[in-house]
């Protein structure tokens, strides 16, 4: 693509942990750049980023600094999400949005590209990304669910500290050296508990029915982007002591019958995802073995005695890739492959 027509990109939230791996990423995918627009809080404008061997100045958030903006990359807040998001759609420019801000809307596609890529077609300007336990998530079920229709999903998490942000993991490791030198550790400040050494059964707020947020996001996003709005499901969230990497160990009931051979075929088939299931050798995904990768894996797929057209598998993807920033560059390649850029269609009823 001659330089010309590279869309001008923003990046807000350049500075924190999904930023830096957006920076990553969007080097190895050889994302079409033109201008590079790295955005922050007044906090942290000021610093340098380096992205394709240039160092790049971090600036104030503005609508100066938005202006002509072709691609948003937004990773903050949900109140910097709806800050901005309107502002981009209004200038003609594409909003890809990291937070649960606009994921609901009905006028904003929720996009896995290797689900539900035509679903770009119909935006309005906002883009949202799922979440970073429902994207590996639904990429399974979506290769599962070409064997027999999905009935019911049950699903536990085991989420990295890197999905609270940096300073979350800051706190790990602070922990983690307090304890090996003896030391009582500070009273957490980025989490409801202490997380080293403990696992902690609560992910984002409390809301209905004694469910956290992050478990209602689970369920309502994977029905839309699934397009199953009666999808029967339930999460339980768990936080846990690692930097990187979350996993679920998950339940999955079909209408109908299910045989696990054809269920290993259609996941070894789907694109973005990895068989790796030889239990007996040792060899199943976990969070270091899955980082800095961007596809999702799965592994230890069994039957589900439980019900009568059940399996039961365990998935593990990097939240920092596959779970943010990868997914926001290939949603982008979706939208210029598509001639999306800027377009403007309505939202099909689903």
């Amino acid at each position: 693509m001659p330089a010309s027509a590279r869309p001008t990109v923003a990046v807000i939230g350049a500075t924190g942990a999904v930023g830096a791996s957006f920076l990553r990423v969007a080097e190895e995918r050889e994302l079409p750049v033109g201008e590079l627009r790295l955005l922050a809080s007044a906090r942290s404008a000021g610093r340098r980023l380096r992205f394709r061997g240039e160092d790049h100045e971090v600036r104030e958030t503005s609508e100066e600094t938005l202006a002509g903006a072709d691609l948003v990359f937004c990773s903050a807040n949900s109140d910097v999400s709806r800050r901005w998001g309107p502002v981009v759609a209004a200038g003609g420019g594409v909003f890809i949005d990291d937070g649960s801000a606009f994921r609901m809307e009905p006028g904003v596609p929720l996009v896995v590209p290797e689900v539900n890529g035509s679903d770009v077609e119909w935006h309005e300007g906002i883009l949202s990304i799922p979440n970073c336990t429902t994207t590996p998530l639904v990429l399974a079920l979506h290769a599962m669910r070409r064997v027999a229709p999905l009935e019911r999903v049950s699903a536990a998490t085991y989420q990295a500290v890197t999905g609270v942000g940096a300073a979350a993991a800051e706190e790990l490791r602070a922990q983690l050296r307090a304890i090996a030198s003896g030391d009582e550790p500070a009273p957490p400040r980025e989490l409801p508990h202490q997380i080293a050494l403990n696992v902690i059964p609560q992910v984002d707020d409390f809301a209905e029915e004694g469910y956290t947020r992050e478990e209602l996001k689970m369920q309502n996003e994977s029905r839309k982007i699934l397009h199953q709005p009666d999808l029967r499901f339930s999460a339980t969230c768990v936080r846990v002591p690692t930097m990187v990497g979350h996993a679920e160990a998950v339940h999955v009931e079909f209408a109908s019958a299910a045989p696990l051979e054809a269920l290993r075929r259609e996941l070894a088939a789907q694109p973005g995802l990895e068989l790796q299931d030889e239990p007996g050798a040792g060899l199943y995904p976990t969070p270091l073995s899955t980082e800095n990768d961007d596809r999702v894996f799965v592994g230890r797929l069994r039957r589900d005695p439980s019900v009568e057209h059940g399996a039961v598998f365990w998935v593990v993807s990097d939240n920092l890739r596959k779970g943010a920033a990868t997914n926001a560059i290939q949603i982008a390649e979706e939208v210029l492959a598509r001639g999306r850029l800027g377009a403007r269609r309505a939202a099909p009823a689903l």
